[in-house]
């Protein structure tokens, strides 16, 4: 069994939100315009109401995870390589936050398992993995008919889907982990189930709303 270590990836290992990145993409390149309007027209009304309190985080944050397939429907998967590698190996540049890279850089020196694992689609996510080096990605993934993204969506992983999905995925690699023994790093309450999947959860730069849970629980906190 192997020691591994979780990442969570937006405001855990970067400082801004990796859709961001996908959106920007197709903005400096004039494509997707409609597409932009009628995503921004949706979610826009969840995030003000999220704002006012009268919607939980999650239920902000699954549909926009969900509908970020939007943008390479009937794209091939070679088309969209492109988007997942600019925004992977260009956009998030700036946005790393350095503590939680050299957390990464120890956890595979230490011959640990690196697994990230966020609400982002799946291809994207792992593009991301392989620029930090990490083992590999589990995010939400995009339906593939006839060789070309629809506009569907597997799970979110957020919630309860960030721990199933998760262990889906090792067992379908043939990885045994010892979770009691290992660490999983996330910043936000969509993160709560992956940080009781561990015997070791971590609070990394947590969010107003991490932070309380963290302490009621006596998990560990870092960063700001």
């Amino acid at each position: 069994m192997r020691n591994a270590a979780f990442f969570d990836v937006d405001g855990t290992l970067t400082t801004e939100r990796v859709w961001r990145g996908l959106l920007e993409y197709f903005e400096q390149r004039g494509q997707r315009r409609w597409t932009r309007r009628f995503f921004w027209a949706t979610h826009m009304p969840l995030y003000f109401l999220f704002k006012l309190g009268l919607a939980s985080q999650s239920a902000f944050r699954r549909p926009w995870a969900a509908h970020l397939g939007w943008f390479v429907r009937g794209y091939s998967v070679e088309q969209a390589q492109p988007a997942w590698d600019w925004v992977a190996s260009e956009y998030l540049t700036p946005f790393w936050r350095q503590d939680a890279l050299e957390l990464v850089k120890r956890h595979k020196q230490a011959g640990d398992l690196v697994v990230l694992v966020s609400a982002g689609p799946t291809p994207l996510e792992q593009r991301i993995a392989e620029q930090l080096g990490a083992d590999f990605a589990v995010g939400t993934d995009l339906e593939i008919r006839d060789g070309r993204y629809t506009v569907r969506s597997g799970q979110v992983c957020i919630d309860a889907f960030k721990a199933s999905l998760t262990r889906a995925a090792l067992q379908r690699r043939g990885i045994e982990v010892d979770y009691a023994a290992s660490r999983a790093y996330a910043d936000s309450p969509g993160d709560v189930h992956l940080l009781e999947m561990v015997g070791h959860p971590v609070a990394f730069h947590p969010d107003d709303q991490l932070r309380p849970i963290a302490v009621q629980r006596a998990w560990e906190i870092e960063g700001d």
